[in-house]
C-alpha cells in the first residue's frame, strides 16, 4: 500500500513531526540541564502525543486512499486483506 500525500495533508503531518522533533530536542536539553522531573515528563508526554497524532493522520490518509482504491479496483487486495493491514497499522500505535 503506497501512501500518497497532497498539499494540506502533507504539510499537516510534517508540521506535527517537526513539532515532536523540537519537543524531543527540548527534552534532551532539559535532562542535560538537570531540570525538574515533572517538567521533563510533561514535555515528553507532549512529544508522544504529537507523534501519535502524526501517526493517526498518516493512517487516516491511508485508510481514505485504500477505500478510494478499493472502489476503483486499483489495489487487487481483498477487503479482508486490506482490513487486516489497516488493523495492524492501528495496533502499532496503540
Amino acid at each position: 500500500m503506497e501512501l500518497r500525500f497532497e498539499g494540506d495533508e502533507l504539510s499537516s503531518v510534517l508540521n506535527r513531526l517537526r513539532r515532536a522533533q523540537g519537543q524531543i530536542s527540548g527534552v534532551v536539553r532539559m535532562i542535560e540541564e538537570g531540570r525538574d522531573c515533572e517538567d521533563v515528563v510533561t514535555q515528553l508526554a507532549a512529544a508522544s502525543r504529537a507523534l501519535d497524532r502524526a501517526g493517526f493522520a498518516i493512517i487516516a490518509t491511508g485508510l481514505q486512499q485504500c477505500l478510494n482504491d478499493e472502489q476503483d479496483g486499483a489495489d487487487g487486495a481483498t477487503t479482508e486483506q486490506m482490513r487486516a493491514r489497516l488493523e495492524k497499522l492501528f495496533l502499532s500505535l496503540a
